[in-house]
């Protein structure tokens, strides 16, 4: 099946707007799994497993948050 988005790569944002957000956000997020200096440090001596805590709590926490949403709550 064809992918008819303009926005096909996999770091590209829906809403660009929201890109400082999203940044804030994982940096507040690699602080939360124990990566206090996670803005300054390269990603590339960090392990998968370590980036991958990154972005898998943003993603949970989003979820989180949208559930609330739906809930009322």
């Amino acid at each position: 099946m064809a992918n008819n988005n303009n926005n096909t790569g996999r770091n590209s944002l829906v809403v660009p707007e929201a890109k400082h957000g999203l940044e804030q956000f994982k940096y507040e997020v690699a602080n939360e799994v124990g990566l206090s200096n996670y803005a300054t440090v390269d990603k590339g001596t960090l392990t998968s497993r370590d980036n991958g805590y990154v972005g898998g709590y943003m993603v949970k926490h989003m979820v989180e948050a949208y559930e609330r949403g739906l809930s009322g709550k």
